[in-house]
């Protein structure tokens, strides 16, 4: 990665680690603070501490670390395949598990459990092999993935034309009143949080249409419907109308209920199939987690 200066001029004065993370959108808050800890943040040629004050006429260098290597390896992990054939997978991910490695999860990622099961599609580069959509780590339940380039080519523009379906269910904070609704906001990187995404002016299309299935007194279960694909669209979509996913550590409210994440889950899956033109579609019930605390709620939240 390219070393990268700043001269600072009298509107970007204060604490480092957030004047850099307002500059230099390509690089998070925690990897500048990072950086600054180790060094590769030099102000005037001299290390600094994060919550070092910028002054008008400093001079700062950004010298990146090298990007951690990662190696991708089969592992034999097991996988809930709900499907398979010559040219697709069709697998329940685990909530907890993350789809494919990148710096900070070099392994035991979804990717590493596929390689070691089956070939996979060349058309994502090294990293993401036969991933044609991806859902969060802490998000469970299906996902459809490409054996070889012709089946990886043949779901990426059904996304694209948005004829596949997409059907994930949430449980929220707060009693939605309406019986069904349709979320169309434009969602981009935040400008406050540089590790979140939210609803902005500039952002990309997105659309999710929600249905309401049970009401408690605190939460309402929803199913969502996907018409487009942005990160984290469910979480931010929700979360813009006042109802932010329960157990979501980004997005939610702080005394939220417990868990490993959100509460969200692929429920169903539906596409033409690459080969065969034939119309699939696949369920996968909600996991052990998420049902067990809707028995909780019937007993404790219900009017």
């Amino acid at each position: 990665m390219e070393e990268v200066s700043l001269t600072i001029d009298q509107d970007m004065t204060g604490r480092i680690d957030k004047v850099l993370a307002q500059q230099f959108d390509q690089f998070s808050r925690s990897h500048l603070q990072k950086w600054i800890e180790e060094g590769h943040v030099l102000v005037n040629g001299q290390a600094v501490k994060p919550k070092y004050k910028l002054a008008v006429g400093d001079e700062v260098v950004i010298q990146p670390e090298e990007p951690q290597k990662i190696d991708l390896e089969p592992e034999d992990i097991p996988l809930d395949i709900v499907y398979e054939d010559d040219d697709v997978v069709v697998v329940n991910k685990p909530q907890g598990m993350v789809v494919h490695p990148a710096p900070g999860h070099p392994g035991h990622t979804l990717v590493n459990a596929l390689l070691y099961h089956c070939p996979l599609s060349t058309i994502n580069g090294e990293f993401r092999p036969g991933i044609v959509h991806r859902i969060d780590k802490d998000t469970s339940g299906l996902l459809m993935v490409a054996k070889n380039d012709m089946a990886h080519q043949s779901l990426a523009d059904q996304l694209k034309a948005k004829s596949n379906k997409r059907e994930y269910v949430a449980l929220v904070h707060g009693v939605i009143n309406q019986d069904s609704g349709t979320i169309d906001a434009p969602i981009g990187r935040s400008r406050k949080d540089r590790k979140k995404m939210a609803v902005v002016e500039d952002g990309r299309h997105a659309v999710t249409h929600f249905k309401v299935l049970k009401r408690y007194r605190h939460y309402t279960l929803v199913s969502c419907r996907l018409e487009t694909g942005r990160t984290h669209q469910i979480r931010v979509h929700m979360k813009s109308i006042g109802h932010p996913l329960a157990g979501d550590p980004l997005y939610g409210p702080r005394k939220t209920l417990p868990g490993n994440g959100q509460y969200l889950h692929a429920r169903e899956l539906g596409f033409t199939h690459p080969r065969t033109g034939e119309q699939l579609l696949f369920q996968a019930p909600l996991p052990d987690y998420f049902q067990k605390m809707l028995e909780k709620l019937d007993k404790t939240d219900l009017n």
